[in-house]
């Protein structure tokens, strides 16, 4: 990509908002007589602009009522929205590039400059354009107002409307799984990137994709962890389309195979392992259940867990300790489905 200006969505791009955001939502639903959204309705549902959301679900309702609704709960939570992993490195990647960065969000002008005063953005931003009810609008002015060249211009959002924004004026586009958008819905918006985090996004730009995304296919290790009731661990995860699989990444160079799986399972949960055997090699080339082509090839192991609790990292978002079976009732990814029913008619 030859980019040489950023502008960056705030909700689910550099901030953690999307439980408080839900929280407020339910609490104007619930101040209308309707039920409230689980986590995976809300981002099934949420859109913007604001007002089409609304529009759909409490149609005709009083606007009034409904801001005074969300902002009762809102605004005694704003102080628990936190940057996401890797945000601040990003904006210091764009600092060091020398790349004007923009903000562009609907947060309201109120709520941003309360949290400028508890989080270093403005040190990073050329300028911020916020309390915008509608990105497909407000972008192309931006881009005329700044002198902006389309071609080289980067928005960088979690949910469709920002694709939507970005297409619309002409400039590339970049997803974020780290928000309110589902793959699905970042899939179905076509942008012209989609990455795990920005973490990922530093390294496209800087022209250092990660190792082992090209020519040859990845080594990788998983491992189907058990514990002392014999239960099994299934961790959920936004790059797996926020199917359940288990832990598990990418072999380094020098490493062997039981370290790599020892050090990942720990990075991942927390846990030390014990009692560790092969289960099965699997090949897993462009599935369409992971957020970006990729050729793996997975080698599974099973192993205990030792004492101690699960502390989960940035890379899942969601963990439960199952028997193998009730496992086969969630909606797995297809390697770790394929994994469990084999150890099943196998035996560990």
């Amino acid at each position: 990509m030859n980019i040489r200006n950023v502008i960056l969505d705030w909700s689910g791009t550099l901030v953690d908002d999307l439980t408080q955001v839900m929280e407020a939502t339910n609490h104007v639903l619930g101040g209308f007589g309707k039920p409230a959204l689980t986590r995976d309705e809300f981002r099934e549902q949420f859109c913007l602009p604001v007002h089409a959301f609304y529009d759909r679900v409490l149609p005709g309702a009083d606007w009034t009522k409904i801001e005074r609704l969300y902002w009762e709960k809102k605004r005694p939570i704003r102080h628990t929205i936190f940057w996401l992993p890797h945000a601040v490195e990003f904006l210091e990647f764009c600092r060091a590039q020398k790349f004007p960065t923009f903000l562009l969000s609907t947060i309201s002008v109120e709520s941003f400059e309360l949290h400028t005063r508890r989080m270093p953005i403005l040190e990073y931003l050329t300028h911020p354009y916020v309390g915008v009810p509608d990105k497909v609008k407000k972008l192309p002015e931006i881009l005329r107002e700044r002198r902006l060249d389309a071609a080289e211009t980067l928005f960088v959002g979690d949910m469709a409307h920002d694709v939507e924004a970005g297409r619309a004026a002409g400039v590339r586009t970049c997803g974020v799984l780290t928000g309110y958008n589902t793959l699905r819905q970042l899939r179905e918006a076509s942008p012209d990137l989609i990455v795990e985090h920005l973490l990922e996004l530093k390294q496209k730009l800087a022209g250092d994709a990660a190792k082992g995304t090209g020519e040859f296919p990845v080594t990788t290790v998983g491992g189907l962890i058990f514990n002392d009731r014999g239960a099994v661990l299934m961790l959920r995860t936004r790059k797996w389309s926020n199917l359940w699989g288990i832990p598990g990444g990418k072999v380094k160079t020098g490493e062997t195979l039981e370290a790599a799986l020892a050090r990942e399972l720990k990075e991942e949960t927390g846990l030390d392992i014990a009692e560790v055997r092969f289960a099965m090699a699997q090949d897993c080339v462009n599935s369409p259940e992971f957020y970006k082509p990729a050729h793996f090839v997975l080698l599974n192991y099973t192993c205990r867990a030792k004492d101690g609790a699960v502390r989960l990292n940035d890379e899942a978002q969601e963990f439960r300790w199952l028997p193998p079976r009730e496992a086969l009732q969630m909606p797995l990814n297809t390697p770790t489905r394929i994994l469990i029913e084999h150890v099943l008619n196998h035996g560990r």
